[in-house]
């Protein structure tokens, strides 16, 4: 059987990374929603500062968050730890390629300022920004949710980083939205909605797939 027909017969696969920003908050809904509406498989990759808010989250919505707890072993939670544990000597699995493998999109929401200058400048200090850097970038989709301070994102840098990234690895981006910022600062910076990541997400695999299925210069193609 090809990889791509082997694609077809099972469930999408989201790996979702989030970073040091405090809408990591919202990321077992999203993953929730993921699962349930866009009917995918999800695994979560916490860079070292986003472990600090997802702690947060079970007192930021309970609701979502004791719904998350629900779904058990079904969404893998991995950080940088667990890819140091799982090498040992030559041979031994190398948990950010496996990762890479597994999954058909990589969503990283929120999107750091910080992370996001390490992708623009190929850098690769840990779990998330390995994944990113070992990506098959010609083949499979990647979508930047930013949130940060509305000053941080409206910093001339920031625009010129999401550039090179949307010219020369066509990554989608999915802008932030204006709002009272945690800091107290009001304006753009916030993380997009959760429906509008979901449905971001499915439009892409929806592409992806689609392509994939009709051998568009993806495997199985002749």
């Amino acid at each position: 059987m090809s990889a791509a027909r082997h694609r077809s017969q099972r469930r999408p696969r989201v790996l979702l990374a989030a970073t040091g920003s405090v809408a990591t908050v919202k990321i077992p809904e999203l993953a929730l929603r993921l699962s349930l509406v866009a009917g995918a498989e999800v695994k979560v990759a916490l860079t070292k500062a986003a472990r600090h808010f997802w702690e947060c989250a079970k007192v930021y919505n309970p609701a979502a968050w004791a719904s998350f707890q629900e779904l058990g072993g079904r969404v893998e939670v991995l950080e940088d730890k667990n890819e140091w544990d799982a090498w040992n000597a030559m041979g031994d699995p190398v948990l950010h390629i496996q990762l890479r493998d597994w999954a058909d999109l990589l969503l990283i929401a929120p999107l750091s300022a910080n992370t996001l200058g390490k992708l623009a400048h190929g850098l690769c200090d840990n779990l998330v920004t390995s994944i990113v850097r070992a990506w098959d970038v010609k083949r499979k989709p990647v979508l930047l949710a930013p949130a940060m301070n509305t000053h941080m994102w409206e910093h001339p840098f920031t625009a010129q980083q999401l550039r090179m990234l949307q010219t020369d690895l066509h990554y989608a981006v999915i802008p932030p939205v204006s709002k009272l910022l945690a800091c107290g600062d009001r304006g753009q910076g916030g993380l997009a909605a959760i429906e509008d990541l979901v449905r971001a997400v499915q439009d892409q695999l929806q592409a992806y797939l689609g392509r994939d299925a009709s051998g568009d210069g993806r495997e199985g193609s002749t």
